[in-house]
């Protein structure tokens, strides 16, 4: 009996092996732009292996991903403004599928795999590098009264969303917006000059975010998320500074670790040699320059007391968590959180385009009084101080005394250019700060 249940399982077992394996399907594709190259993705129904290689006369690259077909439309691709003239797909020893992308140009590919990560599939990700030949200013070609740079990032973006409010609202999209009318606010102030770290809709890993802001030779990085928490009842905004002892709060905590996340989900997480630069081993040594440190609290105070005139706050003062986007070692870094886009309430403030300019607005405000009373040296607004308006509005919590010790002024002088008879001030008025 038992040699006949045996010889039954035998058959049974071989019957299994001889059925096809069912072949990983590309179930979706997308194409994304970014400023210094073209990230193409291929939503996959499993993990598979992949190669990838080049052919010249004319250009093209070519991959091959392992036992899988096509399941999805090639032609709905948006190729212009790409360097791809056109994609085209084949068999290749029968089972696997070949993908080639005929190039308007040559192009530095990179691709790599990510895993399924929460609800997103495993995908295959191929970037074509535009080969751009990069001009790097020197010392002297830096004007001796230069302007202030802010570097603006908008968080997330491309593959990575955010987080997700009703209606379907998006993090990536709401930070753009805020970040885009932030860039337009500051670029009006005489002697500053912003910079969007991203400008469309395309994912920039963290890393690349810092190294970005360094580049620019910012005098400020600004990170702009709009994120969740398990609660949704939490609300208020909320500004960050980088931490090396923990977090200062749960939600801090919650926080950094949700969007250091990210880099799973955009496409930051292959190994690569060349993402790895030369400033890296002295990274967490630097961090704790507290030069660089106290001047992202002190520009945080300044931005949250702004922040406070027209939205609620979630803490009174400025947190620290060991977000990875703020850990540049000589740029002074704050990240601001909008608002909870999991609040039914601050998510509809959040859609909202006039909010969105009146959000950047006191952003805008809260970084330019910060240095107009700590102009860097060499900067134009440090050679013309004398020659700038100075303005702060007041927030929930200022004192007249406070404002006055803030800029170094007197309080009488403060009172008197402001044509002020009482000690009385509200939240929303601005005021002329007297030169020093």
């Amino acid at each position: 009996m038992n040699s006949v249940r045996q010889r039954i399982l035998g058959l049974v077992a071989m019957l299994m092996l001889a059925l096809p394996v069912s072949a990983v399907e590309v179930e979706g594709v997308r194409l994304w732009r970014a400023p210094d190259h073209t990230r193409l993705v291929f939503d996959l129904s499993g993990p598979t292996e992949h190669k990838l290689f080049t052919l010249n006369g004319p250009h093209r690259v070519v991959v091959d991903v392992a036992d899988t077909t096509l399941a999805a439309q090639l032609d709905a691709l948006e190729l212009e403004n790409t360097p791809i003239e056109r994609v085209r797909h084949g068999r290749q020893d029968k089972k696997d599928l070949r993908v080639v992308l005929d190039l308007k140009q040559q192009t530095r590919p990179r691709s790599f795999a990510l895993r399924r990560h929460g609800d997103l599939p495993d995908r295959l990700v191929i970037d074509l590098y535009d080969e751009v030949e990069n001009e790097e200013k020197t010392l002297q070609q830096v004007s001796r009264e230069r302007d202030i740079v802010i570097a603006i990032d908008a968080g997330h973006g491309g593959e990575d969303p955010g987080a997700l409010g009703p209606g379907g609202l998006r993090e990536k999209d709401v930070v753009l917006a805020i970040a885009r009318q932030l860039h337009k606010a500051i670029d009006g102030r005489r002697g500053f000059k912003a910079q969007l770290v991203r400008s469309g809709d395309y994912y920039v890993a963290h890393r690349e975010r810092v190294n970005r802001g360094r580049q620019m030779r910012a005098d400020l990085f600004v990170s702009i998320h709009a994120d969740a928490f398990t609660r949704k009842d939490a609300r208020g905004a909320g500004v960050y500074a980088v931490s090396t002892r923990g977090a200062t709060s749960e939600t801090a905590r919650f926080l950094a670790q949700r969007e250091n996340e990210s880099d799973l989900i955009g496409g930051a997480g292959s190994l690569n040699l060349g993402d790895k630069d030369d400033t890296l081993a002295g990274v967490l040594l630097d961090l704790s320059m507290t030069a660089t440190m106290n001047a992202s609290l002190d520009i945080g105070a300044s931005v949250l007391s702004q922040l406070g005139s027209i939205t609620h706050l979630h803490k009174k003062r400025v947190e620290q968590a060991n977000f990875a986007v703020l850990r540049s070692p000589d740029v002074p870094s704050i990240l601001v959180e909008t608002g909870f886009i999991t609040n039914p309430q601050e998510a509809r403030q959040l859609r909202d385009p006039a909010f969105q300019r009146r959000l950047a607005q006191k952003l805008s405000d809260g970084i330019v009084a910060h240095f107009t009373s700590r102009p860097p040296a060499g900067s134009w607004l440090a050679a013309n101080s004398d020659r700038v308006d100075r303005r702060h509005t007041i927030a929930s919590g200022d004192t007249l005394s406070g404002i006055a010790a803030r800029y170094n002024v007197s309080v009488n002088d403060l009172k008197k250019i402001n044509g002020i008879d009482t000690s009385v001030i509200r939240v929303g008025q601005t005021l002329t700060i007297p030169s020093g």
